[in-house]
């Protein structure tokens, strides 16, 4: 059989028809209509066989005509025919063909009285067609005919594919022959638009064998039931559905926005826009009644023609909306406005923005609806859908479908916002525990970098660097166990109180032992509500003296730092591993190591080397190579080192990175005389420090280095022990004196009495020096004194 004429091509005229008018092909029933043969007609104009020239052909438009009218027969004289024809066209790109068929009369007469017609018109409910067990059409009720625009009379003998979409036809044709076969009922659903429907419906096809009285299957019934009512209502449900899935699949509300319009496209709308209120104040609800002009922030918007041509507004802009948009209406009524366009207001559209005006002209926009974004008695914004292609408008059903998508996207951006808001309120916390700067000191320089979890939130990680007395400087880092508000605030009283320690100038060891204290203090605090009140910390703490050159540090549970010397790889540490602070009672013990200036320390706490694809022994062997391509600016070697470990979407974990390039101080810089226990020999004392900064060239200074090198001197003859030694240390802006015994009992400063002796000493240390101090050390103690230079030039 030819693929034009697939079935028998004797009962049904049939013809091919380029679309330039030349027949190409010609079937039997064709021959017995009109007596010529194939060979006769084939590749000849169509045209030659009509009878009356003023027949009216298909117009260009048409893809389907059917009429009656006159041909030629082979002998002479003219046939009368009723045609109908469909247009073709090529699957790869090729010409247009009409397909061209009329039932033979003879083949299929009218029926006076046709029991099978007469029983499957009598027990059809709706349009109805039947066709024969060759798959012929024999009739077709009031309503079938009238769906498809064709007489019922005249149809006889066609196929299915004759009188409805190519597609469809041929699908029921193969069910149709499955219900031959089997004798089976079938049942099959399509989305289309009839000849006689302005739009597509939804229809259930039911096939049904017919049988005469033994039971032999002589036809098939095929009935057509119209459900677009429950094929619409699915949809919605279906819509309904695939939003609860889709939106909110993060806590970003861009992305939430984005979700919501890609969700309704093509379902509900060709394009739609979310725009968004922007807060009062940053971290604020929009609160109180909405007044035009409104400031709405383009957050998403989505279409079906890739690129959003449609959109005037890019998201990330913030747009003023007059009273007269279609959005403030909706905004103000707090309800969905549904808006044709174009309309009355199209002038006033023009006023406000030509653009819209000139997008609605170009693309066909013909319906909007506004549909308000709220969420716990707040508007966030408002959601606008556009149709166009579509051609059907918005009806009441797509309202409440629209209301109801919007909803529920509300609640997720609304969720989105408030996890935002919390988010920047915990991360303004830990910026505002962290150094906002790191002190410049004589002793390091130093660069860090501190960086939030990517989805757990800020947590409790901290790093500082605090100078101490003697030029020396002490560096920290620690890590509190878990995330959130609790976790920034506890890392902030750790670091308030690691300060407070580091200032009477504890050994790294005796630091960490009070420090756990506290945790386990304040683990008991947190403990009160019924919670388990478990607080757990890492920390690392080190002193680097830049006259030794020697750094002790010690550590609990925390990563061992590395050292990248200036002239060699970088190593780890050989440092004790002591507990995390919180267990209590365990010890805690120090390390110390000498430096060559120029030495770059590398504290971090353990986000920096954990991450899910990689195990910590990576972790470490990518931060020593990081390290290895060590560049002069800590700065840039800071970037290095979190760009090589770092995964593109964030840590998983709090990172705080602190690189620290050690400095030192030569010993031309340093002065020590060892004092003998003789009031008599201060004097002496004095004009040797005044020599000496004389050798300094810090003459200026003599007057009140040597009031308070007496001063400081006197009081450890007085009240000390021996051996006294006396420092000298300086640098570009300080000088300092330090005195040191080995008497254990530190000096207080005190309101000496009108008529006292003594006691006036410290106090004018304390007036003519910036800072003093004193400091236990392993043999006693030492007072510190530290004086503004200005050197001369």
């Amino acid at each position: 059989m030819s693929p034009d004429f697939p079935f028998d091509d004797a009962s049904t005229a049939r013809a091919v028809i380029h679309e330039d008018g030349t027949l190409t092909r010609w079937s039997e029933g064709a021959r017995r209509l009109l007596g010529y043969e194939p060979a006769e007609v084939v590749g000849r104009p169509a045209a030659v066989l009509l009878a009356d020239d003023g027949a009216r052909p298909p117009g260009p438009g048409d893809q389907r005509w059917s009429g009656t009218v006159a041909l030629r027969h082979r002998e002479g004289h003219t046939v009368s025919v009723w045609l109908l024809a469909r247009r073709r066209p090529s699957d790869d790109g090729g010409p247009v063909t009409w397909l061209a068929v009329s039932p033979l009369p003879a083949v299929y007469p009218a029926p006076e009285d046709d029991e099978l017609l007469r029983a499957a018109l009598t027990q059809s409910p709706c349009a109805t067609v039947v066709f024969d067990d060759q798959l012929r059409l024999r009739a077709v009720n009031d309503a079938m005919a009238e769906l498809i625009e064709l007489p019922a009379g005249r149809v006889r003998g066609l196929r299915a594919g004759d009188v409805g979409p190519a597609p469809q036809g041929q699908e029921v044709e193969a069910y149709m022959r499955r219900v031959l076969a089997t004798g089976e009922r079938h049942e099959m659903q399509t989305f289309m638009k009839a000849t006689g429907e302005e739009r597509p419906h939804a229809w259930l096809m039911r096939i049904a064998p017919l049988t005469d009285a033994s039971g032999r299957v002589r036809g098939v019934c095929v009935t057509l039931h119209d459900f677009t009512g429950h094929y619409l209502a699915r949809e919605r449900l279906q819509l309904v559905n695939e939003a609860s899935v889709r939106i909110g699949s993060t806590l970003d509300v861009t992305r939430t926005a984005q979700e919501l319009a890609e969700v309704c496209v093509p379902a509900l709308a060709d394009f739609v826009s979310v725009d968004l209120l922007d807060p009062q104040e940053p971290g604020e609800e929009t609160t109180g009644p909405l007044t035009a002009p409104v400031h709405l922030r383009r957050a998403a918007h989505h279409s079906i023609t890739p690129g959003s041509p449609e959109a005037v507004v890019e998201p990330g802009r913030l747009d003023v909306y007059p009273a007269e948009a279609p959005q403030i209406a909706s905004l103000l009524a707090g309800r969905s406005v549904v808006t044709p366009v174009p309309s009355g207001d199209l002038d006033a559209w023009r006023y406000w923005d030509a653009r819209r005006v000139d997008r609605v002209t170009e693309y066909g926009i013909h319906s909007t609806m506004s549909v308000p974004i709220q969420a716990r008695g707040t508007t966030l914004g408002v959601v606008v859908f556009t149709r166009y292609r579509r051609q059907d408008p918005f009806s009441p059903d797509d309202v409440l479908l629209a209301e109801e998508v919007t909803a529920r996207a509300a609640v997720c951006i609304d969720n989105a916002r408030r996890y935002s808001r919390e988010r920047e309120t915990a991360l303004a916390l830990q910026r505002s525990l962290l150094p906002r700067s790191l002190p410049r000191t004589a002793a390091v320089d130093a660069a860090s970098r501190y960086l939030p979890a990517a989805r757990a939130g800020v947590g409790g990680d901290w790093f500082d660097v605090i100078p101490l007395s003697g030029l020396r400087v002490a560096m920290v880092v620690g890590d509190v166990v878990g995330h959130g508000i609790q976790a920034s605030a506890t890392m902030g009283r750790l670091r308030t109180a690691v300060r407070t320690l580091a200032d009477i100038d504890l050994a790294p060891d005796e630091l960490l032992t009070h420090l756990d204290d506290l945790v386990v203090r304040l683990s008991e605090e947190a403990g009160g509500d019924g919670s388990t009140g478990e607080v757990g910390a890492t920390c690392l703490y080190a002193v680097y003296d830049p006259v030794s050159r020697r750094c002790s540090m010690a550590r609990a549970g925390h990563p061992t730092p590395l050292v990248l010397p200036p002239d060699g790889a970088p190593r780890q540490v050989e440092l004790p591993a002591g507990p995390p602070l919180g267990l209590g009672g365990l010890p805690f013990e120090s390390a110390e190591l000498e430096l060559a200036e120029g030495s770059v320390l590398a504290f971090y706490t353990d986000g920096l080397i954990e991450c899910r694809d990689r195990d910590v022994d990576a972790g470490h062997q990518v931060l020593h190579d990081a390290l290895a391509a060590y560049s002069a600016s800590l700065d840039e070697t800071c970037d290095r080192v979190l760009h090589s470990l770092l995964p593109p979407g964030g840590a998983s974990d709090d990172v705080a990175l602190l690189l620290a390039r050690t400095r030192g101080l030569p010993g031309s810089q340093v002065a020590t005389w060892d004092i003998p226990p003789d009031p008599a020999l201060v004097a002496p004392v004095r004009k040797q420090v005044v020599d000496q900064l004389e050798r300094w060239h810090l003459v200026e200074a003599s007057f009140t280095a040597e009031l308070v090198v007496s001063e400081l001197v006197t009081n450890a003859i007085r009240y000390g022990a021996r051996p006294i030694r006396l420092r000298l240390i300086h640098d570009a802006s300080t000088l300092i004196c330090e005195v040191s015994d080995t008497n254990h009992t530190a000096p207080h400063l005190r309101r000496a009495k009108t008529f006292d002796e003594g006691g006036r000493g410290l106090l004018l240390v304390a007036q003519l020096t910036q800072r003093w101090g004193s400091r236990h050390t392993s043999e006693g103690k030492t007072i510190w004194a530290e004086l503004g230079l200005f050197e001369e030039e």
